[in-house]
């Protein structure tokens, strides 16, 4: 069974009804990036940045997944099938996908601020004083500007064994997670579904822009997919 791994970037929910990371003044739901989404904004003003998360989680808690989210669960029926995310939300999973890796965290969990500790799942408003065992406050399970993303190691590893790569929703613009198709190997077909894509042939061998918003563009992909893969096996005459 070939291998594929998708990469897929804030618009592959906006059609969920999740407002992508940040609008063209840098702005994240009128805040600042840096007073919401920096370890810095958090020391200086911790209330806000477990407000401005509180919101983001009701939110998520209240939209289902969308066309594109379901489509990529029909591509296990027939390939080996592993999602690299730079979102937060839980769509992916309740869609019914299995291998889900998230690079930047996920929202309907927190961490302790003691180094090294291990997230827990929490689906209800994060406050001040809420606190782990050790009496340290709890923070949003979730990699801010400025902190190291610890899953990117397996991530490049997952990247690295692609028979097929597609990409969704995303800008390529947000690194380390950009850098992530460097790691395929140089012969991997790649598929990159966008409204607006920043790639283009010039710049990858074998590569396929579909100019589609996801909810559109991933569910045809899929089935042209499906279709290939099945003729591929089909006995020779």
């Amino acid at each position: 069974m070939r291998n594929i791994v998708v990469l897929t970037g804030a618009g592959v929910s906006a059609e969920s009804g999740l407002k992508t990371f940040r609008d063209a003044n840098g702005l994240w739901e009128g805040h600042d990036v840096m007073e919401v989404a920096t370890p810095e904004g958090f020391k200086n003003n911790p209330k806000l940045v477990l407000e401005f998360y509180n919101q983001r989680r009701r939110q998520l808690l209240e939209v289902k997944p969308n066309a594109a989210h379901i489509a990529l669960t029909r591509l296990e029926e027939h390939f080996q099938v592993h999602i690299v995310t730079q979102n937060v939300d839980d769509l992916h999973e309740r869609s019914g996908s299995k291998n889900v890796l998230h690079l930047h965290g996920e929202l309907l969990k927190v961490r302790s601020t003691k180094p090294n500790s291990k997230p827990i799942v929490w689906k209800k408003d994060l406050v001040l004083g809420n606190q782990c065992e050790n009496n340290y406050q709890l923070r949003p399970h979730v990699v801010w500007f400025g902190e190291a993303v610890p899953m990117l190691d397996a991530a490049i590893q997952i990247t690295n064994k692609a028979d097929i790569l597609i990409i969704i929703g995303t800008s390529m613009q947000v690194y380390p997670a950009a850098s992530l198709i460097d790691f395929c190997q140089d012969d991997v077909p790649v598929y990159f579904v966008d409204p607006n894509p920043s790639l283009s042939n010039k710049q990858k061998n074998n590569l396929t822009v579909i100019s589609e918003k996801a909810a559109v563009g991933v569910p045809n992909l899929v089935a042209h997919l499906i279709d290939k893969e099945s003729k591929f096996y089909l006995p020779k005459q």
